[in-house]
C-alpha cells in the first residue's frame, strides 16, 4: 500500500475526528482511524461505536490496501508536517512510513480486520436542508447538558420531529435539562414529506462532532434508517445510533402570551447578567429580577464575598413582581441569539421565561424560575 496526499486535504477531518476517536468505548481500536486505498481515493472511517464518519478524500494512489493508526499521533503529524505532500507506505507487520524525502515518520499500526465497520443502508429516504441552518438547529440546542449522572434519554439527546399546520410544515428540533428548554424550527414545503414522522431522540454528543463537519452554505440530506440518524455530505456521512425512551411533553412550557413581552437591547441585558453574576457563585447560583414601575431590578448576593445590583428601563406596567433565575442559563441563552433585540417574556414564577429575537421567531428558549 503507498499514497500520497495533500496536507489540506486530510488536516481538518483529522482535526474534527478528535472528539470521536478521543472518547472512551469498549474497544481499543476506536482509538484509530481506519484508512483504506482504493484505485482514486482514500477512505477514512472514525468510530466511538456510537456515532461514525465515513469520508472520501482525494490522494494519488501507487497501490491499494488499508491501514489503521492512532488518530491523535496521525493528527499530530499532519498537524505539525512542513511540507504540503505527505507520503504513506505501509510495510512489514502493519508497520507505516510517514513523512517525504526530508522527513519521516516510522509508526506502528493497529489491525484494521477489529475496527468495527459502520452499518451499510441502502434505498434511504433522505431530506435536504440548509447545512448553514442545520449546524445553528445543533449548535442552538446541544449545549444544554444535563448532569453528568443523569442517564434519562430526553437529557442525553434532542428530540427531532415533525410539525404539521394548514400554512407550512417544520421540522423542530428540542432540547432540555429540566431546567431549561431550548427549540428551533426549520419551515418546509407543505407537500414535503419527511422521514421523522414520530420523532426521534439524537444523543447530544454525536450532534456535536457532526457539527465541526457542517459549512455555512450547501445542502446536507438527513434521514433515518432503522435505529440510526443519517447525515450525509457529498463527500462525507454520518452514523448516530438513536436513543430509546420519550421526550416529554413540552408543548405547554413555550405557549406565550405577547401581552407580557418585553424588548430589551441583548448586549445590555447580557452584560448586565456577566457582572451580576459576579457574586452569584455559591452552590446555588441565582440573580433575583425585580419588575416595578419600568423598571428592572437585577441583584445577586452571595455569603461570602457580598452582593451587587443594577437597574434597566423595561416595558413593565404590571404589578411589581419578583422572580430569580440561573445566570447562566439566561447568558448562554443570550449568546446564541443573532439579533441586537430580544423579547423575553415573563408572567410570575410558576411560568418559564421565554426568550427569543424580536426578528427571527425559529428559535425560542424556556427558562424555569428558581425558588430562593
Amino acid at each position: 500500500m503507498k499514497f500520497t496526499i495533500s496536507r489540506d486535504d486530510i488536516l481538518d477531518v483529522m482535526a474534527n475526528v478528535q472528539g470521536l476517536t478521543g472518547r472512551k468505548s469498549s474497544l481499543a481500536i476506536t482509538a484509530a482511524v481506519l484508512i483504506q486505498v482504493e484505485p482514486d481515493r482514500i477512505r477514512v472511517s472514525a468510530t466511538d461505536l456510537e456515532t461514525g464518519l465515513e469520508g472520501f478524500y482525494p490522494a494519488q494512489i501507487e497501490s491499494e490496501g488499508i491501514i489503521a493508526l492512532n488518530s491523535r499521533k496521525l493528527f499530530e503529524i499532519v498537524r505539525d508536517f512542513p511540507s504540503q505532500k505527505i507520503n504513506f507506505v505501509k510495510g512489514e507487520n502493519r508497520w507505516v512510513d510517514i513523512g517525504d524525502d526530508h522527513n519521516k515518520y516510522h509508526i506502528a499500526g493497529m489491525d484494521p480486520e477489529s475496527f468495527p465497520q459502520n452499518p451499510i443502508f441502502e434505498n434511504i429516504e433522505l431530506f435536504n436542508i440548509d447545512s448553514g441552518f442545520f449546524k445553528k438547529m445543533i449548535d442552538k440546542t446541544v449545549g444544554i447538558i444535563g448532569p453528568a449522572d443523569d442517564k434519562r434519554a430526553h437529557i442525553l439527546g434532542v428530540y427531532l420531529h415533525t410539525i404539521s399546520g394548514n400554512d407550512r410544515n417544520e421540522l423542530r428540533m428540542v432540547s432540555t435539562d429540566i431546567g431549561r428548554l431550548a427549540k428551533v424550527d426549520y419551515t418546509y414545503g407543505k407537500n414535503i414529506q419527511l422521514p421523522f414522522k414520530d420523532g426521534i431522540l439524537i444523543p447530544k454528543k454525536g450532534l456535536m462532532e457532526v457539527s465541526k463537519f457542517l459549512k455555512a452554505d450547501g445542502i446536507v440530506k438527513i434521514g433515518v434508517c432503522e435505529n440510526h440518524f443519517v447525515l450525509q455530505k457529498e463527500e462525507e456521512s454520518f452514523l448516530i445510533r438513536l436513543l430509546e425512551g420519550d421526550f416529554p411533553q413540552y408543548e405547554q412550557a413555550i405557549i406565550k402570551d405577547t401581552k407580557y413581552d418585553m424588548i430589551l437591547d441583548k448586549k445590555s441585558f447580557l452584560w448586565t447578567l456577566k457582572r451580576m453574576s459576579i457574586l452569584a457563585i455559591d452552590k446555588y447560583p441565582a440573580v433575583l429580577f425585580t419588575f416595578n414601575n419600568g423598571n428592572l431590578n437585577i441583584r445577586s448576593s452571595s455569603t461570602e464575598f457580598g452582593d451587587s445590583k443594577e437597574d434597566m428601563p423595561v416595558e413593565y406596567n404590571r404589578e411589581p413582581m419578583e422572580v430569580a433565575y440561573n445566570p447562566r442559563y439566561l447568558i448562554e441563552t443570550l449568546n446564541v441569539i443573532e439579533g441586537e433585540k430580544v423579547v423575553i417574556n415573563i408572567r410570575g414564577k410558576d411560568t418559564p421565561c421565554l426568550i427569543e429575537e424580536v426578528e427571527d421567531k425559529n428559535y425560542l428558549a424556556a427558562i424555569m424560575a428558581m425558588k430562593v
